[in-house]
């Protein structure tokens, strides 16, 4: 199975269905608030600010905020990638991007993962000549982990102007409420001729975050940002390397594709050089369809990700040479047969 069209499929699927139910008037409602009468789960940051423009609990919210912590814990961002309609956005967007241009920038994104790859892979090497452990050191991640997260800022920010001014500012912006607005108008307008100024400003604001704001998912979106904080704690669902298969760890060979293919900026293989942190993957799969030797793999259950410099030295650990002997070079290091 590639995942990547059946992941569009569900997205679109999910969408379309709703999209019906808008328009025979049936109350499923939209992921901004998904459910009939009673029986409502509202979007986690729509739940939050709600109670803050309130200024009390609402039970409803507290129940919808619950559930989805409870859904990060158990699939972690999976919403983002299988049912997130900004995602189905992309995927159009990239349908209509010339084929060259498409080309040029995954080559260029693949020409940096590598180079970066590389680049730690003789770092590690050069200080196993000289007998440093850089698995034990950690000063290189220490200098690493100090990015700053601008998605939270602007979940912080987003809290902060609807205490201000009284109401959920972010839900007037925010693109998958914005895309079933549109669709809302759009049945106005069809249906009872109602034309007015919301029918350019929704589009526009939809055009601006998703083709100005590229970055939308990994820089700016507060929900994503409300889900990172609960699922850096979830150990289910994760894809998982092998490394006496990955060509990193078992033959030196800078090559970093799942890096280059994740739509989330997630860099499985060197945590460290991602733009977010891998607890941050939402299990699109996308890595496990580009691994030229299927070394990756969703794993029910998994344990903390063993670092690179880890399990490039334990890789290389297998190969030593008995004491007086020449010690292994990289071609020494060839992968184990699957």
């Amino acid at each position: 199975m590639k995942f990547k069209p059946t992941r569009t499929a569900v997205v679109a699927i999910a969408f379309a269905a709703l999209v019906v139910c808008l328009i025979a008037n049936v109350a499923a409602g939209t992921w901004c608030g998904f459910g009939a009468n009673d029986i409502a789960v509202l979007c986690p940051v729509g739940a939050l600010l709600s109670m803050v423009a309130a200024k009390t609990l609402i039970p409803r919210a507290v129940i919808s905020i619950v559930v989805a912590v409870a859904l990060v814990l158990l699939v972690g961002r999976a919403f983002c990638g299988w049912v997130c309609p900004v995602t189905l956005w992309r995927r159009i967007g990239e349908f209509f991007k010339p084929v060259k241009k498409r080309e040029a920038e995954l080559a260029a994104v693949s020409d940096e993962n590598k180079a970066l790859a590389a680049e730690e892979i003789e770092a590690l090497s050069a200080a196993a000549r000289k007998g440093h452990d850089c698995a034990s050191c950690g000063a290189c991640h220490a200098k690493r982990n100090g990015k700053f997260d601008s998605r939270h800022a602007v979940l912080g920010g987003a809290v902060l102007t609807t205490a201000v001014f009284g109401f959920p500012v972010f839900c007037l912006v925010c693109p998958v409420g914005l895309s079933f607005a549109a669709v809302a108008l759009l049945v106005s307008l069809f249906g009872a001729g109602d034309l007015n100024w919301s029918l350019l400003f929704v589009p526009a604001m939809l055009v601006i975050e998703l083709v100005f704001l590229r970055k939308w998912c990994g820089r700016f979106c507060p929900i994503s940002a409300f889900m990172s904080l609960f699922s850096r704690f979830s150990r289910t669902a994760v894809p998982v390397i092998d490394n006496e298969r990955c060509l990193e760890t078992a033959k030196a060979t800078a090559c970093s594709r799942c890096a280059t293919v994740c739509t989330f900026d997630v860099n499985l293989r060197h945590p460290d050089l991602g733009e977010l942190p891998v607890h941050d993957c939402a299990r699109c799969g996308d890595c496990i369809d580009a691994c030229p030797t299927n070394a990756i793999a969703f794993r029910a259950v998994a344990g903390k990700s063993v670092p690179f410099a880890d399990a490039f030295a334990s890789l290389r650990g297998k190969g030593a040479p008995k004491e007086g002997s020449a010690s292994p070079t990289l071609d020494d290091l060839e992968p184990e047969e699957a």
